[in-house]
């Protein structure tokens, strides 16, 4: 395994810097919110470009220059096809679709969670499993995320895994706290140019160094293994044709607003339109950007051979940029890593905040929805703060859950399949007819799947990825079916009103 690296105090000073900005960024934000719309939801006024920006790099994190460093060393180009192309094709296929109807849904129901339409659409106990099931996967999703940060930190400096996780999340509770979702958009699109800067500095360091080799941008792959540059993995499993296919359903659910933080980004805009935009312009981002942030990673098995995968995801990325950046350019990639993971983990926390403020506690206590504009926003700080808690908690035990790349391609795709059915799919006219029966059952019988696997129910890697999904979707539209054809079951009056007010724009 290679070493630590040693930053220069040059490195250190640009560190310093950048994260001076993000928290001046943060509490300038905290001047503009006055009531929890603010803070969950930007008040419905937040620009395409900005929400588009934000949604494209909410699919960044510590995980990608970790978990998926090590996959792009050691498998190759199958990362970009299975990973960025398929959140393109799924992210341009829900503008057309699903990410239009978010931001009608706000204006039609004044809602600010994504959670907080389904007492209407189903009922109380639906809206609560579906609240609780994805909180609990939110919680595994973004503890992977302040673990590859610890791991990048360990990477760069040195520095135990266990203190860059704390030191991760500390930070971050100050400055999402204070601003809400305005700091986490702002902070995401300052942190998406430096990552611009620093990715093209690392992208065109690493093409000058295959000079040295002969070797072009091109000529390159020519000199890879040829396992590394096919566009699939043979066989079944992760990155093979079959693999890939399926797990573009997970990934259209989850980009779709199945991923609670990404619906965020929607309905924070003003109308459908401005959606719609949003989610082509992330789309566009996923079919270029990736390719010049992994080619430096698959050129690793010629500039650094005989690493092996978990080699990979503790040192390849620090040792790329310690290798063809100079000095203070490398504490700007350390800062731009950082601050992936931080926004995530915080668009995150301020989601679920949103869940947890406006759907679950509600029940313990309805005044929570009569508070004033200032007890409101009192409840969502301290729902943010105990969640991020939370996950730095889970994340200092990581290991227990797979590692990095186990609670992000095995827990969280899994968990989020069953409770992204009913909360999507009950948006559309065409399942009106799945009432809240179907949405539970639905929910359970995907989580179900997905347990007996853990007790130690065998199936391929294939199926083990979309069974929950599929389970669940099965399910719901069963039921749904059996409600219409056989049941003759009507409507709720309400249910159909919000349908026509999905389907346009007032």
């Amino acid at each position: 395994m290679a070493e630590t690296m040693t930053m220069h105090w040059l490195d250190w000073v640009v560190v310093a810097l950048f994260f001076v900005l993000v928290l001046w960024v943060g509490i300038r934000s905290g001047k503009n919110i006055n009531s929890s719309t603010d803070f969950f939801v930007g008040g419905g006024k937040i620009p395409w470009w900005m929400s588009g920006i934000s949604h494209h790099v909410s699919g960044y994190s510590g995980v990608v220059f970790v978990g998926y460093a090590g996959i792009a060393y050691a498998q190759g180009m199958s990362i970009y096809f299975w990973w960025a192309v398929n959140i393109a094709l799924a992210t341009a296929l829900a503008s057309v679709t699903i990410i239009p109807r978010w931001p009608r849904l706000r204006r039609a129901l004044g809602i600010e969670s994504p959670t907080e339409y389904l007492q209407m659409r189903y009922n109380r106990a639906a809206q609560l499993l579906i609240a609780i099931s994805g909180i609990g996967s939110k919680l595994l999703d973004v503890a992977a995320k302040w673990t590859s940060i610890g791991i990048l930190l360990h990477g760069f400096t040195g520095m135990p895994i266990w203190v860059g996780v704390i030191v991760s999340g500390l930070i971050s509770l100050i400055y999402i706290a204070i601003g809400g979702i305005l700091a986490d958009l702002w902070t995401d699109f300052i942190q998406f140019i430096v990552q611009v800067i620093a990715g093209l500095a690392l992208f065109i360091g690493v093409i000058m160094k295959l000079g040295d080799y002969g070797l072009s941008i091109f000529s390159v792959f020519s000199a890879l293994p040829e396992a590394n540059v096919s566009v699939f993995n043979a066989g079944r499993g992760q990155g093979s044709l079959s693999w890939t296919l399926l797990y573009f359903f997970v990934i259209f659910f989850s980009y779709s607003g199945g991923t609670w933080n990404l619906a965020a980004r929607f309905i924070s805009t003003s109308n459908a339109k401005e959606a719609k935009k949003a989610g082509l312009f992330s789309a566009a981002l996923y079919l270029v950007w990736p390719f010049i942030l992994f080619f430096p990673m698959w050129c690793g098995p010629l500039l650094f051979p005989g690493m092996d995968q978990a080699t990979a995801e503790a040192s390849l990325y620090a040792t790329l940029t310690n290798t063809f950046l100079p000095v203070g350019m490398v504490g700007l990639v350390l800062a731009s890593m950082f601050a992936n993971t931080m926004t995530m983990c915080n668009s995150d926390a301020n989601t679920i905040s949103a869940v947890l403020t406006r759907d679950i506690l509600p029940i313990f206590n309805p005044k929570i929805l009569q508070a004033s504009e200032r007890k409101s926003l009192w409840y969502a700080r301290i729902t943010t703060i105990i969640f991020t808690a939370l996950t730095v908690f889970v994340a200092l035990f990581s290991d227990y859950f797979g590692g990095v790349t186990g609670l992000i391609l095995t827990w969280f795709s899994a968990l989020l399949g069953p409770t992204a059915i009913p909360l999507l799919l009950g948006l559309f006219p065409a399942f009106k007819y799945c009432d809240a029966k179907a949405a539970i059952i639905s929910v359970l019988a995907g989580l179900g799947v997905f347990v007996l696997t853990k007790m130690g129910f065998t199936m391929e890697a294939d199926i083990a990825l979309i069974a929950p999904l599929a389970v669940s979707f099965v399910f719901y539209a069963g039921i749904g079916l059996i409600n219409k054809y056989a049941l003759k079951m009507q409507v709720k009056p309400e249910v159909e009103d919000l349908m026509v007010k999905l389907g346009k724009d007032e």
